[in-house]
């Protein structure tokens, strides 16, 4: 007897990223396709192609980002988290690629706490696309992704930054028009 599957697992994907690898998740929810996570994953994982139109978009955009930290992310993403993560959330999706502002700024503008904040970060279903990166402490450069020592993570949060920066002081802009200039030449990311 063969028997139907009524809920569809999430599709997964593992794509390539310039400091390790991307796990997209993506589920069909209430019949519409959704990004349901984004993780990162050390570079060691093996890559697995996209499985579906949405998976493939995710990439391009990733890509552009990779690119041009100021292209902007347009993905349906499934809601997720509890009331005050979303509140979050909402408040890091108004940043802008190369802003950094603290725990603290974050906590003001939605009147709570430092802590608080640092813990929605942490449970950020959706880094990259909600930029939790640009979150730091008042003094450092703070934990991400519930890591608060060195490692995997804290060497992401350094390069996503050190990326926007790069973008913000004209670095990157300059590299893109030398290339342009010379489009035979080799391009550095």
């Amino acid at each position: 007897m063969k028997t139907t599957k009524t809920t569809l697992e999430p599709d997964i994907c593992v794509i390539s990223a310039p400091f390790g690898r991307l796990e997209v998740a993506t589920e069909l929810v209430d019949g519409s396709l959704m990004v349901s996570q984004i993780a990162y994953l050390p570079q060691s994982r093996s890559l697995i192609s996209p499985g579906n139109a949405l998976a493939l978009e995710v990439e391009r955009q990733c890509k552009a980002y990779f690119s041009d930290p100021g292209a902007a992310f347009d993905l349906p993403l499934k809601p997720q988290g509890t009331a005050y993560q979303r509140r979050v959330w909402d408040a890091i999706a108004q940043l802008r690629p190369g802003q950094r502002v603290s725990y603290g700024d974050i906590a003001k503008r939605i009147r709570s706490g430092p802590r608080a904040v640092g813990s929605a970060c942490g449970a950020n279903y959706f880094p990259l696309v909600i930029p939790c990166h640009r979150v730091v402490a008042k003094t450092s450069m703070g934990g991400f992704m519930k890591q608060n020592t060195p490692g995997l993570f804290r060497d992401i949060k350094s390069w996503l930054l050190e990326h926007e920066a790069r973008a913000e002081s004209g670095d990157l802009r300059e590299r893109k028009t030398a290339a342009s200039e010379n489009p035979s030449g080799p391009q550095v990311a």
